[in-house]
Formats: structure tokens, C-alpha cells, sequence
């Protein structure tokens, strides 16, 4: 639908902001039973997140958005 952007909430302030001017980031979490065993379970997950311009801007979220282009940039 034209016009009409499904809202988000910010992952810092809760405010809704429009998904196309939200910023995302995806950020990796593992958790892990810290056992130091041969049953250590652990397990990675990747969140994403998503921040209004006025967080991302606090955050460094921009920076670091930046960053993660760089790295990806000389991969290729």
C-alpha cells in the first residue's frame, strides 16, 4: 500500500517511528552454560534492532553502520 509504513518501535525510547526511517542493526548474542565441559551448550542468535534517528544518532549507531561497510567492502 502507497503511503501507509508499517511502525516499529525504537529498541531505546519505544517511540514509533516509520520502518523506511528507522535505523536497523543487527547485532549477534550468544548464550552459553559456561560448563567448560564436553555438555557445554551454547547458542548464537542475531537480533535486529531498531533505533529512531535521534537513539542512532546518541548510540553511534551511524559509526558504527560505517564500520561494518568498511569490513565488508575489503572482504570483496
Amino acid at each position: 500500500m502507497r503511503g501507509k509504513e508499517i511502525m516499529v518501535n525504537c529498541s531505546s525510547c519505544g517511540r514509533k517511528v516509520p520502518r523506511n526511517k528507522a535505523v536497523s542493526l543487527e547485532k549477534g548474542v550468544s548464550f552459553s552454560t559456561d560448563m567448560h565441559t564436553a555438555n557445554d551448550v551454547r547458542f548464537f542468535e542475531k537480533i535486529k534492532l531498531n533505533y529512531c534517528i535521534s537513539c542512532a544518532k546518541h548510540r553511534g549507531i551511524f559509526e558504527i553502520k560505517k564500520r561494518q561497510a568498511e569490513r565488508n567492502s575489503k572482504r570483496m
